[in-house]
């Protein structure tokens, strides 16, 4: 199953633990990106780019 991410909701999500939450930044996106089921924030920006770069989803 591919995992297509919410752009929006991750920003948003990263957005409220870092400023609300008092996480690092890095610490906030890699909450954010399992939220979706990414490992990681590496995975969900990975995932990004390579679809910028295929024009496809990633598998």
């Amino acid at each position: 199953m591919s995992r297509i991410p919410d752009i929006d909701a991750f920003e948003e999500r990263a957005a409220i633990a870092e400023y609300d939450g008092g996480l690092s930044r890095r610490e906030a996106e890699n909450l954010a990106a399992r939220a979706q089921g990414f490992a990681d924030a590496d995975d969900y920006w990975q995932w990004l780019a390579d679809y910028v770069t295929t024009k496809k989803i990633p598998a």
